[in-house]
């Protein structure tokens, strides 16, 4: 006994309506889950190798992180931090804009420094601090936004002193403080 086509027809429309409606609901589940995470959390996470993505990068406004089967997903950044990765160096650097958390490699690797932070308007953040860099050679500090700030960074002896900012377009990749 044969269907009429719009029998058939119909039941196809159903099912990529009904397929549709799932995949658009489990996304906006996704996007409420990442609207929940902990980014400071995460971007540590990831810097450390505790979470391990294909890909993570930070700018001054987001975070993208691709995973294993290529699917990118971009959190947006606190609206009130700014994150910067510092990996102060002696003798060899990289030119770099916005920091790849899974990429990035400085040359002073799980080494301490003392480190002072200071805004253009006289506040301390840091003063005489110890900071330990990462496997990646790196420092990560999370800093109030929309600021310039003078940061000085000492081991045995010598110095590097950089005034950075915190603008929506300023980098968090800083890989210009030589110690000397």
């Amino acid at each position: 006994m044969k269907k009429p086509l719009w029998m058939i027809a119909s039941a196809a429309v159903l099912i990529l309506l009904g397929t549709f409606l799932i995949a658009n609901t489990a996304g906006r589940d996704k996007a409420e889950q990442a609207e929940g995470t902990d980014i400071r959390k995460l971007v540590e996470d990831i810097s450390t190798g505790r979470e391990k993505p294909q890909s993570a990068s930070i700018s001054a406004t987001t975070l993208t992180v691709t995973d294993a089967g290529n699917k990118e997903t971009t959190y947006t950044l606190p609206e009130n931090e700014f994150f910067l990765s510092i990996a102060p160096y002696v003798q060899q650097t990289h030119p770099c804009e916005i920091h790849s958390l899974t990429g990035c490699q400085g040359e002073m690797v799980n080494e301490e420094f003392t480190v002072t932070l200071h805004d253009s308007e006289g506040n301390t953040f840091m003063k005489d601090e110890v900071l330990k860099s990462g496997a990646n050679g790196f420092m990560d500090l999370w800093v109030p936004r929309d600021r310039t700030y003078l940061i000085r960074i000492v081991q045995d002896g010598k110095v590097a002193e950089k005034q950075l900012s915190t603008y929506p377009d300023d980098q968090t990749c800083i890989t210009t403080m030589q110690l000397m």
